[in-house]
């Protein structure tokens, strides 16, 4: 009996040490799983170290060009053709000749009978009163004084990072009736060649310079009109509007207020209550 119990306690005792053994080999085993991708790291393989490392570059920075307009299209000059010689009825000749033709056994008329005799009628000189009145070379500029004035203002601003080149902003302006004139800016003038609309640059000091004004580049237009001026303020501000939109149209920029704020359709609603508010 006392055997048996020894051997139990033996047996116990030895499961107890491989429960403590097997716990501890668990707790260790962590660590060495840890400590392997150390190992990895620090000695890389032989492979890895071989092979030669990739080269790496950057792509160059492309920029679209200015884009083409319709309405830079070369100016073809055709010449007047000739004048043809206006020809006249048939004359005694002709008939004569046809009459010849159908009877040849007649004889023929006397060379002087048959000359014809030609009249040209000297050109009527052109009276003073039939010649077209050219336009004014500058269109006339009368504002109010700075007390009494009142400017509307909007922008045509060129996407970034691009600017609009000068000759067609030269052309545009001219293809919506601008002239270049006092102060060294744009003005679309009326049918009295009264300013109504002015276009300034908004590169300080805000002039245009005719002989190198196709060579640069522009970071936008100032549009504007001084109330009062020689149409109501109603329909200043609408035709400033379209003028807007349609240099908008042609130079393909972004249209804002005098703030800076997009110039979206509920913005221009809101401006004209303003101005019918305040006139």
């Amino acid at each position: 009996m006392s055997m048996t119990a020894e051997l139990r306690w033996a047996l116990l005792i030895l499961g107890l040490l491989g429960i403590c053994a097997l716990i501890i080999w668990e707790l260790r085993r962590p660590r060495q799983a840890r400590g392997a991708p150390e190992r990895l790291s620090r000695e890389p393989p032989a492979e890895a170290a071989a092979r030669p490392a990739r080269e790496t570059f950057t792509l160059p920075e492309v920029r679209a060009r200015e884009p083409l307009l319709r309405e830079e299209l070369p100016v073809v000059e055709v010449e007047e053709p000739a004048t043809l010689p206006v020809l006249e009825p048939a004359t005694e000749v002709e008939e004569l000749a046809e009459a010849q033709i159908e009877t040849p056994d007649a004889e023929p008329p006397p060379r002087e009978a048959v000359t014809p005799e030609f009249e040209v009628a000297a050109p009527a000189p052109l009276s003073r009163e039939t010649l077209p009145e050219l336009p004014a070379a500058q269109p006339l500029v009368e504002w109010p004084a700075d007390r009494e004035r009142r400017i509307l203002a909007l922008r045509l601003v060129a996407p970034q990072p691009n600017r609009f080149a000068g000759r067609s902003l030269r052309q545009a302006l001219a293809a919506e009736g601008f002239v270049l004139g006092k102060f060294a800016i744009f003005h679309k003038p009326d049918e009295a060649q009264r300013a109504v609309l002015s276009a300034a640059s908004l590169n300080r000091p805000g002039t245009f310079d005719m002989d190198t004004m196709d060579s640069q580049h522009y970071g936008g237009l100032s549009l504007f009109a001084v109330l009062p001026g020689p149409k109501d303020p109603p329909q200043t501000f609408d035709e400033l509007v379209f003028t807007a939109r349609s240099l908008n149209e042609r130079l393909h920029g972004v249209l804002q207020d005098e703030e800076g704020s997009p110039l979206t359709p509920a913005r221009v609603a809101l401006l004209r209550e303003q101005l019918q508010a305040a006139w």
